[in-house]
């Protein structure tokens, strides 16, 4: 469209208001103004340019905790992450040589049995023996491991490690018996991830299969800490194949779900007020409050996978109802259960601020 065609177009009978409207927005966006203070529900057309590319609605849900037995009941068990391997929950600590170089499972029946009524009892989670799992001597730096997913009988994980000069993310694979008898990796093939910001304790939090790759996801991609993030490719034998462009995401990103049918996945979204290097700026549009929040955010949010990048779904977010507002549950591990008579999520918490499992119903 060139000038005379532009001036012609904002003439037009009808138009005065569109035209009113683009230039209060581009004066509140030359003022700095965030785009969620732009309320122009009169005009649809502008408001498909200049609205964040997601829907702010969150849902708030409760969350039902699921007793644990045994000694996993202390909190340095601190699980970072789940996985189903057929019908058997994985559970994965950080540190399993912490137990022993071990890691735990829980049969589907029983948390299903407990969730439904036809159970009151704790729920003891099984250890499985980890073999080849020290790997402190060949990551310098090895902070442990982050995240699990499954294909078949083959294990992929992600694994976190401060170098000294900064952090590295590595990926490793194996294969789990199929009595469960024991998880065997390959520490002779590893993968490097590259960070994405100079955090410390920040990595690939997050793993999951799509096609023929194997996709992984970094903790922070906040545009107040990383304006570009990706999420890492590789294929079943730990080869790279490039990076796909990532949503920017407010917060943590602390785990993921499989993929279903349509390509669409759920991850953990946590804050607690003093992750305050990793507040939100105008652009990390996830709820839509660009202001630094004073209490937790706990919160699942449904993301969409194609071989072009990772966005937003149009999906309304689940927050967490929290346990406290001066308390921050750091859920570091998510899992879809679906049953004939279930429909939403498991979680797990790591070390703050304390071991919990639980169910989290998704809405109708």
């Amino acid at each position: 469209m060139n000038v005379n065609q532009s001036s012609t177009l904002f003439s037009q009978p009808g138009k005065s208001i569109t035209r009113v409207a683009l230039l209060i927005a581009l004066t509140l966006l030359l003022a700095g103004c965030s785009l969620d203070i732009i309320r122009l529900t009169a005009v649809p057309f502008l408001r498909t340019i200049v609205a964040p590319p997601t829907s702010v609605q969150t849902i708030e849900q409760p969350i039902t905790e699921i007793p644990l037995d045994g000694p996993l009941v202390d909190r340095r068990a601190q699980f970072s992450g789940l996985g189903w391997y057929g019908d058997n929950l994985i559970l994965l600590p950080q540190f399993p040589n912490v137990w022993e170089d071990q890691i735990f499972t829980l049969a589907k029946t029983d948390i299903v049995d407990f969730l439904t009524g036809r159970r009151s009892q704790p729920l003891l989670p099984q250890p499985i023996p980890v073999l080849n799992g020290d790997l402190t001597w060949q990551i310098p730096g090895f902070e442990g491991f982050e995240s699990i997913a499954f294909e078949g009988d083959r294990v992929f994980l992600t694994i976190e490690a401060d170098r000294g000069d900064g952090m590295m993310g590595y990926l490793i694979a194996g294969v789990m018996a199929p009595d469960l008898s024991e998880l065997r990796l390959d520490p002779t093939r590893l993968a490097e991830i590259q960070p994405q910001a100079a955090l410390r304790n920040i990595s690939d939090e997050a793993i999951f299969l799509a096609g023929d790759a194997l996709i992984t996801l970094y903790e922070a991609n906040s545009l107040f800490v990383n304006s570009a993030p990706v999420a890492h490719r590789f294929d079943r034998d730990l080869n790279p194949l490039g990076t796909l462009p990532f949503v920017n995401f407010p917060y943590r990103l602390t785990d993921a779900t499989a993929l279903d049918a349509d390509n669409r996945f759920w991850v953990i979204n946590y804050f607690f007020p003093g992750d305050a290097y990793l507040q939100r700026r105008i652009g990390d549009v996830v709820g839509g409050n660009a202001a630094i929040p004073e209490k937790p955010v706990e919160q699942l949010v449904e993301l969409q996978f194609s071989t072009e990048g990772i966005t937003l779904a149009n999906t309304p977010s689940i927050a967490l109802q929290l346990l406290d507002e001066n308390i921050a549950r750091n859920w570091e591990g998510i899992v879809r259960l679906e049953t004939a008579e279930l429909s939403g999520f498991l979680l797990v918490t790591d070390y703050y601020p304390e071991t919990i499992l639980a169910f989290v119903p998704k809405p109708q």
